[in-house]
């Protein structure tokens, strides 16, 4: 199968240049498009693949403190509804005492691409990425590609991405999810307590608050018996006096064995 490659352009400041030259004798990262199948729901089943030059990482949605979050533009799509970026389960990274998480190496990330009607799709967008080293520096991917309508045999590489993805509650046997606040300052700490089983090994937790104008620290994550204790403290980003909303906390359980995607918690 023929893949449509994607060009990758550095938006890399003059002065990092010449700090990262040495680094930067080949590029960070190859990347291409994987065409993908069509659904029998009349979707679209792509994905970006990313080759990454050994000793360079990149993010997952939720980067951590010393990551850099990636964005998408889809804008300049034709025949495009929606895209859902698919996450593969990512890894954590520790440097200078600083928590990241994403990916070394290979990163294949599915996207879900729901069709406005019948026939081909023009897939248009620009990617902002972090790729991290010795330094970290910000990273355009730019796509352009036809996804046609008619190919329907799904692709493997494709296809264990999507199976690498975080379990369900359900499929983890979560059995109650308990969270507590309490004031902290100018915000408030969090207390969540997870009934699950072991994901293996040193288990560690990302917590996304689902509200964009709250800041989360790094959380510390512990094992009572059966239970995961994770604890953090959120922040308004301007200082302002907040709620939060329970039910769109997100709470993502790293483990040796697998992930677990977590969606909300009780009082």
């Amino acid at each position: 199968m023929c893949f449509l490659m994607i060009r990758a352009l550095s938006l890399i400041f003059a002065a990092l240049l010449a700090c990262a030259a040495p680094a930067l004798a080949a590029e960070p990262v190859e990347a291409e498009l994987r065409p993908g199948w069509r659904l029998p729901d009349g979707d679209h089943m792509a994905a970006l693949h990313l080759t990454l030059a050994p000793g360079w990482k990149t993010y997952w949605r939720a980067p951590g403190e010393a990551g850099i979050p990636p964005v998408f533009d889809w804008r300049g799509s034709r025949n495009t509804r929606s895209v859902e970026v698919l996450w593969p389960a990512p890894h954590v990274f520790w440097q200078s005492g600083m928590r990241s998480v994403g990916y070394k190496k290979e990163l294949v990330l599915p996207l879900r691409i729901t069709p406005q009607g019948n026939g081909d799709i023009r897939l248009k967008t620009e990617m902002q990425l972090g790729l991290c080293n010795e330094i970290c520096l910000p990273h355009t991917l730019r796509i352009d590609a036809t996804l046609p309508s008619t190919t329907a045999q799904p692709d493997p590489m494709i296809a264990s991405a999507l199976a690498s993805a975080p379990f369900t509650e359900s499929e983890a046997s979560v059995k109650q999810v308990r969270c507590r606040v309490s004031p902290a300052g100018n915000g408030i700490a969090l207390r969540a307590e997870i009934d699950m089983p072991g994901a293996g090994g040193t288990e560690e937790t990302v917590i996304e608050s689902g509200q964009p104008a709250l800041w989360v620290a790094e959380p510390k994550t512990h094992r009572e018996g059966g239970t995961l204790v994770t604890e953090t403290r959120l922040m308004h980003m301007d200082g302002k006096p907040f709620m939060l909303d329970r039910s769109r906390l997100r709470i993502t359980v790293l483990g040796a064995s697998h992930a677990v995607d977590i969606h909300g918690c009780d009082g």
